[in-house]
């Protein structure tokens, strides 16, 4: 009886996610199977398209799980991949680039992580404030719009374009040509950040701690959990994986821009809330929140798919979505005030 309890507190959340992904991806297979809904690239195109944002939303979910917030997170991206862009424009290599976009990522995090642990400053207020730099450095590197071609970078360019092909889900076309579902370098990258993630909140003595401190800080503290210091790493760990991901994004992009990635914090922050994660912390999954990407990403999908629908259906129908859930995740929150 205990543990059906303690299941519907913490994982009811996440049953509806994955329900909700379910009906939507049948849903769009039966409207749209003779537009090739039912391909297995379709579903791999999606994780293709969402790699960056999978990697962006796992950092705002550690962050979520404290009851912070990070909405810096769309900006630091545009940056990476103009930091990205230009410094191999320049003739700089790929791997001391993007090792350089992880030492940037670790800084940013380190200063807005001590702001919020320690001198206690308001996360929102912290994160804005990184959202103005990150957008204001990006147009202070460049203020146009920077490809990586080629000519410019050979390498960065092989490892956006090579293909891990899969020996199962191909079909053949109408000109009787078998084709190959595969996945690209950033999605690899992605499902081992989420892997590693989840390990990571499930089995450290860290990951404990954030969901300790998103429950209650006072009992966290009472516990002998250093609050500060574990806030400070959290918002540590967002921003690299926010780099990390900026890295995927601009594999997938493969150009810098300053208006790159613009809202792509909101598209993080829909996705951990619908994929379970609580604003008011303590509740949360990486899984959760990758099903969410999945869902926003499927309503993506199927608008494109659909061919007549206007381009801002995807946010509307990710809006309703996130408004449901809030309202679930109030009752949820109530009854747990209700317990103690």
């Amino acid at each position: 009886m205990n543990k059906f309890k303690s299941m519907n507190s913490n994982t009811m959340l996440l049953l509806i996610t994955v329900a909700l992904f379910i009906v939507m991806y049948a849903g769009g297979c039966i409207a749209y199977g003779s537009k090739g809904f039912t391909h297995l690239q379709t579903f791999l195109n999606i994780l293709i398209t969402n790699s960056g944002l999978i990697c962006v939303a796992c950092g705002l979910t550690v962050v979520m799980l404290t009851a912070g917030i990070d909405i810096s997170v769309g900006s630091l991206v545009a940056m990476d991949c103009m930091m990205l862009a230009v410094g191999m424009k320049s003739g700089i290599g790929a791997v001391q680039m993007c090792l350089l976009v992880l030492l940037v990522g670790v800084v940013f995090g380190m200063v807005q992580g001590f702001l919020i642990g320690y001198l206690e400053i308001q996360p929102f207020i912290v994160t804005m404030a990184g959202m103005f730099f990150g957008r204001g450095m990006t147009a202070v590197i460049c203020t146009d719009q920077v490809s990586i071609t080629q000519d410019i970078n050979a390498a960065f360019y092989s490892w956006a374009n090579a293909k891990v092909v899969l020996p199962f889900g191909g079909y053949v076309n109408n000109k009787g040509k078998y084709m190959a579902p595969f996945v690209r370098v950033e999605v690899i990258i992605a499902l081992i950040v989420l892997i590693l993630i989840f390990l990571m909140l499930r089995y450290t003595r860290f990951g404990r701690a954030l969901y300790a401190i998103g429950g209650s800080e006072q009992s966290a503290a009472m516990m002998g959990l250093n609050v500060k210091q574990t806030k400070m790493k959290a918002y540590m760990l967002s921003s690299v994986l926010t780099s990390i991901g900026g890295i995927c994004y601009c594999l997938n992009t493969m150009a810098g821009s300053v208006q790159q990635a613009t809202g792509l914090e909101m598209d993080a922050i829909s996705s951990a809330v619908i994929g379970g994660t609580l604003l008011t912390g303590g509740v949360g999954n990486v899984l959760g929140t990758f099903v969410g990407v999945l869902i926003n990403g499927t309503i993506s999908s199927i608008v494109k798919t659909n061919g007549k629908l206007a381009s801002s259906w995807p946010n509307i129908l990710t809006a309703a979505l996130l408004f449901v859930f809030i309202v679930i995740q109030s009752l949820f929150a109530a009854m747990r005030t209700k317990k103690k």
